[in-house]
């Protein structure tokens, strides 16, 4: 029997249930073993890859610009989930992060956020659904385009922020039909994606199940 690998799932200290949830089954259901991570917790020494959940906005004093919007910050969860993505790339971990992770993971490149969306929609709804009603275009020359096997994919969106400078090393792998980015990736590691959308709602779909297998048979090697 094929070894389960060790999958770390992050979050805030309480609370994120239903992500946390799906992500465990998306988990599972790839063939990974999951294990939760919190703040205040010390980090497993063994981990055989991340995932870095969604959630509130990130502090923009990590990408050194001053608050526009009215965001609903949680520092120690930053400072949690920057140790784990540096730890992550430093060890060569295959790594996705998921709304906020991707937006964090861009950021520990030396990225930087746009902090509100509202004015860059104009092809897009403004609404924020759990149910796939909006479009990602997979650009051609992308690992996430081989992965989903498909030019354009039907994904949700939950988010009022999304990343604006790209962060060193990665690139942009997925855009709606405004241009925003959806998916980013680095295409020198094993596994590094970022995704704006959360997957882990859309686990009864089986191409966004891919990305969970993806993530999982990285983490074999």
């Amino acid at each position: 029997m094929a070894r389960r690998p060790l999958i770390g799932i992050t979050g805030p200290q309480r609370g994120a249930l239903g992500p946390r949830i799906s992500i465990d089954l998306g988990i599972r259901l790839a063939g990974g073993k999951p294990v939760h991570l919190r703040p205040r917790r010390p980090l497993p020494e063994a981990l055989d890859g991340v995932v870095i959940s969604g959630g509130h906005d990130i502090d923009p004093v990590l990408y050194a610009e001053e608050s526009e919007v009215k965001g609903r910050y949680d520092q120690e969860r930053d400072s949690f989930e920057v140790e784990v993505i540096r730890r992550a790339l430093d060890e060569s971990l295959p790594l996705l992060g998921i709304c906020r992770g991707a937006q964090l993971l861009n950021v520990c490149r030396g990225g930087s956020l746009f902090q509100d969306l509202r004015e860059r929609r104009v092809r897009t709804s403004q609404r924020r659904s759990l149910l796939p009603l909006k479009t990602l275009r997979v650009r051609p020359e992308s690992r996430l385009r081989e992965l989903l096997g498909r030019p354009a994919l039907r994904i949700n969106s939950l988010h009022n922020q999304s990343i604006n400078r790209l962060g060193e090393g990665l690139r942009i792998a997925g855009e709606d039909l405004d241009g925003i980015v959806q998916a980013v990736e680095d295409p020198r590691a094993n596994f590094v994606v970022g995704v704006q959308w959360h997957p882990e709602f859309l686990i009864y779909l089986a191409r966004q199940r891919r990305l969970f297998r993806a993530l999982v048979t990285a983490s074999r090697g």
